[in-house]
This record gives structure tokens, C-alpha cells and sequence, in this order.
């Protein structure tokens, strides 16, 4: 481990998204809001600690390796929530609402202790959308860069198909090229997401707000009802569409763009099976509706919430309390499938419950034909054996944190399905549940908050990472 180059990297980082605090200064100074003050500070606050840490290590130029991947992308979403915490306490949040609700932005969960947004000064507002675009920018480089590199719950798969792969053991300049390219794409949605929302009759700062929270598959809205304040068709579609879009895998966005390979897309067996996943809990869900006798659910209604869950975005069209309890837990369950690899999307991911199933049907088949020879295939691609057992592994550690978290909150006093769905939510990176947590956590105990913020960067890290850090032998030399 080298201390000093990860001191550096990271103080370069800090220093970078000290600059994003400029931004909603400027909205407050558009708005006329009480923000002005508050963002100017935390951008100098912020700044300079970066700036002393680059001072005191600057000169490193050694290479990082796989156990300093590890640290750094844990601390980046630790220490940049707890940088983003500033501007809450500054505007008159406790520490502990302020800092789940930073660490919500970041890990682009959603989830959110706020409650009367509609008042809220536009510059807040704004933050909170920019903090998960931030987000999935990081997103976008460690689910396809970062991870696979460093062989998290069977990552390595598709380490081949990352434009500029790098190697095994070390931080390549090649991890530039791949972030310039996947962010161009990621800009360049978020772009025509906003263009296509101001047209369909959103204001320019609410077109702008929501293109951000979509394209980063965060849910955090500038309004109470969310989605269901415009109360409009055309919205809620390209909403879908952009949800979509940004839910699956941003190296088939690179194929398809940058190397003008669109057929990409109809070929790769993921896609194939995360979409048949959202048909299929959709139509169950109208099937649930008809027979529950009062229909509380429109189609429109089901088809949007089934993409907003089921792609971990959150965001809502209308009350689901009415609902059927089965429907809620049925788009849960999709929620912990979740989205592709290499989106900015939560959940377990669908390409590891396609393996699980895979392996699963392999055995199966093994037990009538014991002398077969079964290879372990996804489309085209061999699966090996070390994939599989990584994806399962990640699976056991997947369930066995799930259990943990839900009895820690449950002990906090806060009911079973609240509970229940809480930390799936949070786990996944979803956003809201059922029960007391549907619309807001206000109602958590401040322990809970913690336990759930803890779910968050869990699951943002894809547990792996973040678990490791705890382990003895991570430490030893």
C-alpha cells in the first residue's frame, strides 16, 4: 500500500468536487435564494483541506495497486459524503439528517429525510440533483473500470469488453480514456434528457434538475410528488425511456456510439434478460391488480413504478399506499435484481442473477445426467468455474449483510415491513419503501439512519469492496 500517491490522488479528487459548490452558488445568485453563503463557504472549506492534502503529498509518483483501489473507493464515497454533508448543517439540518441525506445523493440512493420540498430554496435543490449526478459520474467508472479490476463478486467477466481494459494490478492511464468516453455518453444523455423534458412543458430549472436525478438513476426530485407533480404523459415516458437507457450497461452505449455498433445491443443476453424481468413483474403486477377487486393501479400507473424500482431510480407517479401490499413487494423483489452491469443502476445486478439461474439449471441437469459435461454459458461466453463461484459468493455475503442490517433496525424500534423494505431500498440503492418509509425517512430514529446510510455505501461498493477494508488480512503486508 502507498500511502502518500493515495494521500495525492485522492486530495486531487477532493479538490475537484469542491468545485461543484460553485454551481448551486450560481443558481442561488440566478434565484435570489439564502444559499449564496452557504455553498461560497463549503467551497472554501472544502478546497483547501484538498489543497493541503495535494501540498503535503505532492511528488508521489508511484503506481497504485489493487489493495489501494480498494481504500480509495471507499473513501471516495465516504469522505465525499461527508463533504456533502456541509451545506445541510449549514442550512439548518442536524448532522446525522444531513449526512444520510448526502450520502443518499451520492450513492445515488434517493432515499431522502426531507420533506416540503417545494419550498426549499432553488440552490439546495439543485444540490441535491447535482449530488447524484456526481454520483453516477463516479459510478459509471467504478462499475466499469474499477470493479472488474478488482475482481469484485465476479466482475472479471466483463473486464474484456471495457473500452481501454487495464491490466490486472495496477492504475493505468487507460482508466483515463475509459472515463473520458463513458462520460461523454453519460453528459451527452443527461443533455438530451433535459432538452426533451424542457420541451415537454418542464420549467428550464426543473428540466435541467430532473435530467440529472434520471440519467443518474437517483430519484431525488424538486418537488414532493415527484414525477407525479406534472402530471403528464409525455414526461413520465421520456422518464422511462431515459431510465432505461441509463440502466443498462454504458460499454454497450460505447459500442453503439462511439464504435457505431449498434446490433450490440439486441445481441447481449443481460439486456435481453433485464428487460424480460420488467415485462414479466409488470404484467404479474396487472394480474395482481385485476384480481385484488378495486384496481387502485392504472396501467400507466404500474408500468411506470415497475421501470422506476425495478431500474433502482425511485421516482414516483402517484400514491402506491392504495396498492395492493403484493404489488410493492413484488417491484421490491425486482429491485434487488436491479440493473445492468456497468450502469449507474443498484440492486444485486441482472447479469449475476443470470448466472445464478444458469448455474443453478446446470445442476440440475447434472443430478439426471451425472456423466454430462455442462459448460456454463451466458449468449456466446464461457463462464468459468472461478466467475460462477464469485458471483455466489457475492450472493451469501449479499444475504448474510441483508439480515444483519434488517435485524440492527429492527432493534431501533422501526416495524418489519418498514424494516424490511428499508434496507432493501437502501441496500440497493432503490430509495423509498413501504410502510413508514414510502414517501420519507424523517420518521427513523437517528440510529437507523446511520444503520441505513451504512446499507447505502454497502451497496454502492457492491459490499466486496467495502467489507474488505474490515478483514485483518487486508492490512497485513
Amino acid at each position: 500500500m502507498n500511502p502518500k500517491p493515495l494521500i495525492n490522488l485522492f486530495s486531487i479528487l477532493v479538490m475537484f468536487f469542491s468545485i461543484s459548490f460553485l454551481f448551486p452558488a450560481v443558481v442561488s445568485i440566478v434565484f435570489k435564494d439564502s444559499g449564496l453563503s452557504i455553498f461560497l463557504s463549503t467551497f472554501l472549506f472544502v478546497f483547501l483541506v484538498g489543497f493541503f492534502g495535494w501540498f503535503f503529498s505532492k511528488g508521489a509518483s508511484e503506481d497504485l495497486g489493487q489493495k489501494d483501489g480498494f481504500i480509495l473507493v471507499t473513501m471516495f464515497w465516504l469522505v465525499l459524503a461527508v463533504a456533502g454533508s456541509i451545506p445541510f448543517i449549514l442550512s439548518g439540518m442536524s448532522y446525522i439528517d444531513s449526512f444520510f441525506e448526502s450520502m443518499s445523493g451520492i450513492t445515488t440512493t434517493g432515499a431522502t429525510v426531507i420533506t416540503g420540498l417545494d419550498s426549499l430554496p432553488e440552490s439546495l435543490l439543485f444540490y441535491r440533483q447535482l449530488l447524484q449526478w456526481m454520483g453516477g459520474m463516479g459510478l459509471i467508472v467504478l462499475a466499469t473500470a474499477v470493479m472488474p479490476m478488482l475482481g469484485i463478486g465476479g466482475g472479471q467477466l466483463y473486464k474484456t469488453e471495457i473500452p481501454g481494459a487495464m491490466n490486472d494490478n495496477k492504475f493505468t492511464p487507460r482508466l483515463k480514456d475509459t472515463a473520458k468516453a463513458l462520460w461523454v455518453i453519460y453528459f451527452g444523455l443527461t443533455i438530451l434528457c433535459a432538452f426533451l423534458y424542457y420541451f415537454s412543458g418542464m420549467s428550464s430549472f426543473d428540466a435541467i434538475s430532473h435530467s440529472m436525478s434520471t440519467v443518474s438513476i437517483g430519484g431525488f426530485s424538486t418537488h414532493d410528488q415527484s414525477i407525479g407533480y406534472f402530471d403528464s404523459l409525455f414526461v413520465e415516458i421520456i422518464c422511462i425511456v431515459f431510465m432505461l437507457l441509463s440502466a443498462l450497461s454504458f460499454t454497450l452505449h460505447y459500442f453503439a456510439l462511439s464504435l457505431k455498433k449498434p446490433l450490440k445491443y439486441f445481441y447481449d443476453p443481460e439486456l435481453r434478460f433485464f428487460i424480460s424481468i420488467i415485462i414479466f413483474l409488470f404484467v404479474i403486477s396487472l394480474c395482481i391488480n385485476f384480481f385484488a377487486g378495486d384496481r387502485s393501479a392504472s396501467a400507466r400507473d404500474l408500468l411506470f413504478h415497475s421501470v422506476s424500482i425495478i431500474t433502482t431510480t425511485g421516482f414516483s407517479i402517484g400514491n402506491s399506499s392504495d396498492w395492493s401490499p403484493s404489488i410493492g413487494f413484488l417491484f421490491l423483489i425486482g429491485a434487488f435484481i436491479g440493473a445492468c452491469s456497468g450502469s449507474v443502476g443498484g440492486g444485486v445486478k441482472s447479469w449475476r442473477v443470470l448466472i445464478m439461474i444458469n448455474y443453478a439449471y446446470i445442476n440440475l441437469m447434472k443430478m439426471v445426467h451425472p456423466n454430462a459435461v455442462i459448460s456454463l454459458k451466458i449468449g456466446t461466453k464461457n463462464v468459468e468455474p472461478d466467475v460462477a463461484a464469485s458471483v455466489w459468493g457475492f450472493f451469501s455475503i449479499y444475504v448474510i449483510s441483508f439480515v444483519i442490517l434488517l435485524l440492527a433496525l429492527l432493534v431501533t424500534g422501526l416495524d418489519f415491513e418498514s424494516s424490511f423494505s428499508a434496507i432493501g431500498a437502501c441496500l440497493n440503492n432503490l430509495g423509498p419503501g413501504l410502510g413508514e418509509v414510502s414517501q420519507t425517512y424523517e420518521s427513523v430514529s437517528s440510529t437507523g439512519k446511520a444503520i441505513l446510510a451504512f446499507a447505502m455505501i454497502l451497496g454502492r461498493l457492491e459490499i466486496f469492496a467495502l467489507l474488505v477494508l474490515l478483514t485483518p488480512l487486508f492490512w497485513r503486508k
